[in-house]
């Protein structure tokens, strides 16, 4: 009787547990409903192909004989880590966003502080210099290349007035097209860092310029002791999107040109280009997803170290 007793008051929270959770799940319905296509487009889209992605770095796969695939272990990896060529694609993509960051961010921050201070015609304006981030980036990476080129207006305009010898043929050099690509960005993307900044410019508490002009400090002091300080947050936030979709530079190489291997001297290579060409010129699934989950690695470490290094009231 003692024994029906203890299992009767066990069983009862489970029950009602159960009840609970079915009664929570039928009040919940409508959200599961609405929810269950971004789920399921997730599992068939997103986690579905890393975990193949994952299953193919242990295969030599191809889209070409796809039966004769070889399990290689941890081989494509060890590959990756001594391929050049992923290195020299990483020199050139931190080369590329050294100069485009730098860029892009101080002339959003210029014509940020213009905007903040303009009092006539600002949302015109704001339009006008943002507009190019809403253009695609094919034609902006198209208009770039022929202004770019040695037969564009800007080298013409270079050797009609001296300031060049002669054309430059920049394409072929092997440390011109990455600062070429990156001033390209910059008129594509400065607008975001614009944009950005001028809404961190417009929280700051306007009594610390008030206060700081009353001590006598001048315009450049104010700038460089109140406004950059306070923008910290904005410029962390802007340094960890620029590097982590820098890193995944691919159209704006592909666009203008070069081959899947950046050109002959792979002066124009990137990681996402190189992945591209093993998957799909040299058909090496295998080596080209392990080069994939590398790359997500590594961004993932960058991102991690770059909030370690920033103090947490920078972020």
């Amino acid at each position: 009787m003692a024994e029906t007793s203890a299992q009767a008051t066990q069983t009862a929270p489970r029950a009602g547990r159960k009840k609970g959770l079915w009664q929570r799940s039928r009040r919940h319905a409508w959200g599961y409903l609405f929810v269950s296509p971004w789920i399921l487009l997730y599992l068939v889209f997103g986690l579905y192909p890393l975990l193949l992605s994952f299953y193919l770095t242990f295969f030599t796969y191809s889209f070409v004989r796809p039966e004769d695939y070889v399990f290689v272990g941890i081989g494509n990896w060890i590959r990756g880590l001594q391929d050049p060529l992923l290195w020299k694609s990483l020199f050139n993509i931190f080369y590329n966003q050294g100069i485009f960051i730098v860029l892009k961010n101080a002339l959003g921050l210029l014509f940020a502080v213009l905007l903040y201070k303009a009092t006539y015609f600002g949302r015109l304006f704001r339009t006008i210099y943002f507009m190019p981030v809403v253009v695609s980036i094919v034609v902006l990476m198209t208009i770039g290349e022929f202004m770019a080129s040695p037969t564009g207006p800007l080298q013409t305009m270079a050797v009609r007035y001296g300031l060049s010898g002669g054309p430059v043929f920049w394409k072929f050099s092997p440390w011109l097209p990455m600062p070429v690509i990156a001033l390209i960005n910059t008129w594509k993307w400065f607008g975001v860092s614009m944009v950005i900044l001028l809404a961190g410019l417009y929280s700051i508490d306007t009594q610390l310029y008030e206060a700081a002009a009353i001590d006598g400090a001048s315009g450049w002091l104010q700038f460089r002791h109140i406004t950059v300080p306070q923008l910290r947050p904005q410029f962390f936030f802007l340094l960890v999107v620029d590097l982590i979709f820098g890193l995944q530079m691919f159209t704006e190489v592909f666009t203008i040109g070069f081959d899947v291997f950046g050109g002959t001297n792979n002066q124009a290579l990137t990681p996402v280009l190189y992945l591209y060409a093993q998957a799909f010129d040299r058909s090496n699934v295998g080596y080209a997803s392990t080069l994939g989950l590398l790359l997500a690695v590594i961004i993932a470490l960058l991102t991690m170290l770059q909030f370690k290094v920033f103090p947490r009231e920078a972020r």
